[in-house]
């Protein structure tokens, strides 16, 4: 084989193109910590993944070394040899990503011809090699013994990756997720590598049908390929696994400040929003029972025959008088959009979609037909700008009659008549493309268009919900990891699921609680509540035709602790709403693994049944049926049982009780924290007083107050409380005082006393 000798290289401002016997190679600079790697395959280069120019004034210096060259900013060193081979150190020169020197060998899976034919005869599923197109491509990377690998969304199975291969090709599968899935509704090409302790991150901006092996081939490597597309990687740097987290969020955007309801407990079932009978049947028991709810989900069922931006007339009077009167009772209402929209000739939407040729289309130029919730569908070109405005503008017909949000699903895009074609013609911008390359971002560009609807119609920020996502989706959306069902397995597998998201840049994410499919139990209902209690999002969500899993369905004791822990949810939403002021400007996750906070400890690396809240609070729910204790392992620092007030020391693993009713769940010893009150809903109306609770002797806290629906604070309109306390003084101090209604009482409560103060002459008294 020939070699591909590095020849020369030229600096043109942040970017360095080097020049190959075959090829070329452009490295870009955008910051110390972060370098783009791109190749010219002849592809459309366009990101959806990364708006606005992201470079900053970065100096850095390239220059030939022996056989290589060397490129070098301040946090990191990139050596360029030939064949293309790009090795990666950080600044004091640890390996983080080096590529592999050898070639790859296949498994082994010891099938021939007339074995697979047996096999597969009796149902069996038999992986072979299949030959790969023209322009399909792989890198691969040499692998360490001491590696592990976190990231890429949603994926099934355990929080740490290695050992396991994935694609990224969005999926709709109503199979139980098991750790078996190489793929779901997301693709996120993010990696986030722990090599020896040094960590680093890799983003593979590629939308097509792509994948990663993290060491199930081989323990030597691990590679990603991609079946077309150019080669176009950013490699990331950072001084810890947070700062790589930070620093991949600043590239493809942090989820936004969402209004303070959207915290609160979310109730849905597909059925519901059969009419408006139903919907109010469920609403009065949620109050007649005393359990906090601030939203109720409407399935496919409250459309006219699954038309999207109707609203059926048979079993609902009014729709905007009946949303009227839920939001009177506190509930705020979200709707599910699809992106199928009904072939029908007396349908407006398919109409005005029609004459502007805002539809995909087949090879023949027709447009292209498929079958989802309403039949024959046809499916917009999300591709295209201004059809993304056309469905912008479409959620206006939602606002108006009062929604409060939208949920985007179906948008892999799903299809019921087989699968889409890969070269069914979509658009790429202003670009004609291929299914094959737009399918990964089609959730993302409607999730996109459904934000921007949302935010010019309502003025509010904006909340959507969606299936489907790419990098970068968190800008415009909330997700969840989709159709889950009612199993063990599946209560253990959000614990990583919903981490690895959070690490992925997605830090509003959740799932149904209780399970979609299939029948859940009360003790199964009672731990995925007590488990998911601090997600982000927080909603109980189940199919038609399976059992019915609200709390007072199972009567008690199960109403009493499912009531118990929305309690706790409601009294905690003032720190989680703190926790999103700080994660809308560093990127960091609300519900984290321990590793992202523990980082060199050893026993971390590979936990999936516990989880934290910020970097103070420690959950250790119990996920296998009957069991009533179990084992916790705290890390560094002390640990404060949250329930008896225990104090225990870390690097330690002690034995909970934990009955039914109880959620493990520990606080950093000297941290305070925010005690909300306990009401049927989030009130539009300020507090008048907020509790803070110290647990320890000292602690400091910062604490942000607005009004929790619009964009008022990007303009100063917030306040700003620093809570001290220091043995017995504790002080309050308003820092800043840019939203008018401040707390006219803070009380603060140690484990033996309170400490109360008033506002008086713009400062807090304590009395």
């Amino acid at each position: 084989m020939n070699r591909n000798n590095l020849e020369k290289y030229i600096i043109d401002r942040n970017q360095v193109k080097i020049m190959f016997t075959n090829s070329i190679l452009t490295l870009s600079v955008l910051t110390s910590e972060i370098i783009r790697v791109f190749q010219d395959r002849g592809c459309n280069n366009n990101s959806y993944a990364i708006e606005e120019n992201k470079t900053e004034e970065t100096s850095f210096e390239v220059k030939k070394i022996d056989d290589h060259l060397e490129l070098k900013t301040s946090k990191l060193i990139i050596k360029i040899y030939d064949d293309e081979k790009v090795d990666v150190y950080d600044e004091q020169e640890n390996p983080l990503i080096i590529d592999y020197r050898g070639n790859r060998i296949p498994l082994d899976r010891q099938v021939d011809a007339s074995h697979q034919k047996l096999a597969e005869s009796e149902g069996h599923d038999v992986a072979t090699s299949t030959e790969k197109n023209s322009h399909y491509y792989e890198l691969v990377k040499k692998l360490a013994a001491d590696e592990q690998f976190y990231g890429l969304g949603d994926k099934t199975g355990f929080l740490n990756k290695r050992h396991y291969a994935y694609e990224n090709w969005n999926t709709d599968n109503p199979e139980p997720h098991l750790e078996s899935f190489t793929r779901l509704y997301k693709s996120v090409p993010f990696l986030i590598g722990l090599k020896n302790n040094h960590p680093y991150g890799i983003f593979f901006d590629n939308t097509y049908h792509s994948y990663f092996d993290l060491g199930k081939e081989s323990n030597k490597y691990y590679y990603y390929a991609a079946d077309d597309g150019n080669i176009d990687y950013y490699i990331i740097g950072g001084t810890s696994l947070k700062k790589v987290v930070e620093n991949y969020t600043y590239l493809t955007g942090r989820t936004p400040l969402p209004q303070k309801w959207t915290l609160g407990y979310q109730q849905s079932r597909w059925g519901y929003s059969i009419s408006a009978e139903k919907v109010e049947e469920i609403v009065d028991k949620m109050r007649k029972y005393h359990l906090p709810c601030d939203a109720i989900h409407l399935d496919i069922d409250y459309m006219d025959g699954y038309r999207v931006f109707t609203w059926r007339t048979d079993t609902y009077d009014d729709p905007k008088k009946f949303i009227n009167k839920l939001h009177k009772l506190g509930l705020h209402i979200i709707t599910i959009i699809d992106p199928g929209v009904k072939k029908d000739e007396a349908y407006q939407i398919y109409q005005e979609g029609l004459q502007k040729g805002y539809f995909v289309k087949a090879l023949n130029g027709q447009v292209y037909v498929n079958k989802v919730w309403p039949g024959d569908a046809v499916y917009p070109d999300f591709g295209r700008n201004a059809v993304r405005k056309w469905w912008a503008e479409n959620c206006k017909f939602l606002v108006d009659l009062g929604v409060d949000g939208i949920w985007d699903d179906m948008n892999e895009p799903a299809s019921f008549n087989g699968e889409i074609p890969e070269n069914i013609i979509f658009s790429d911008e202003d670009k004609k493309s291929t299914h094959g390359k737009m399918h990964n971002v089609y959730g993302h560009n409607m999730a996109k268009a459904t934000y921007d609807g949302l935010k010019k119609a309502s003025s509010k920020r904006p909340f959507v919900i969606t299936r489907a996502a790419y990098a970068g989706t968190q800008k415009y959306s909330t997700v969840w990891t989709g159709d889950n069902q009612s199993l063990w397995v599946h209560l253990q597998m959000m614990i990583p699921q919903l981490c690895n998201l959070g690490m992925s840049g997605f830090a509003f994410a959740g799932t149904d609680i209780g399970g979609f499919g299939a029948d859940t139990t009360p003790e199964l209902l009672t731990r995925w509540i007590e488990a998911a209690i601090f997600s982000p999002l927080l909603r109980n969500h189940a199919a038609l035709g399976t059992r019915s899993q609200e709390p007072w369905v199972f009567g008690e004791p199960t109403l009493s602790m499912y009531r118990k822990y929305l309690q706790l949810r409601y009294h905690f939403i003032p720190y989680l709403y703190d926790l999103f002021v700080k994660e809308s400007k560093n990127g960091l996750p609300i519900m984290r693994p321990l590793v992202l906070n523990y980082p060199n400890d050893p026993k971390v690396k590979n936990m999936n049944d516990e989880y934290m809240v910020g970097t103070k609070i420690l959950v250790a729910p119990v996920v296998e049926e009957g069991k009533d204790f179990r084992a916790v392992y705290l890390p560094q620092g002390k640990w404060i049982d949250f329930w008896n007030n225990v104090t225990y020391s870390g690097n330690n693993t002690v034995l909970v009780n934990a009955p039914l009713d109880k959620l493990p769940l520990f606080i950093k010893k000297d941290t305070i924290l925010p005690w909300g009150e306990v009401k049927d809903h989030i009130s539009s109306q300020p507090d008048e007083k907020m509790i803070f609770r110290v647990f320890g002797e000292y602690g400091n806290y910062l604490h942000y107050q607005d009004n929790g629906t619009d964009f008022a604070y990007k303009h100063g309109e917030y306040n700003l409380y620093e809570i001290n306390v220091d043995g017995n003084r504790a002080s309050i101090n308003l820092k800043k005082h840019g939203y008018e209604p401040v707390y006219q009482r803070i009380e603060l409560r140690t484990i033996d006393k309170k400490i109360d103060f008033i506002f008086k002459d713009q400062k807090y008294l304590q009395i």
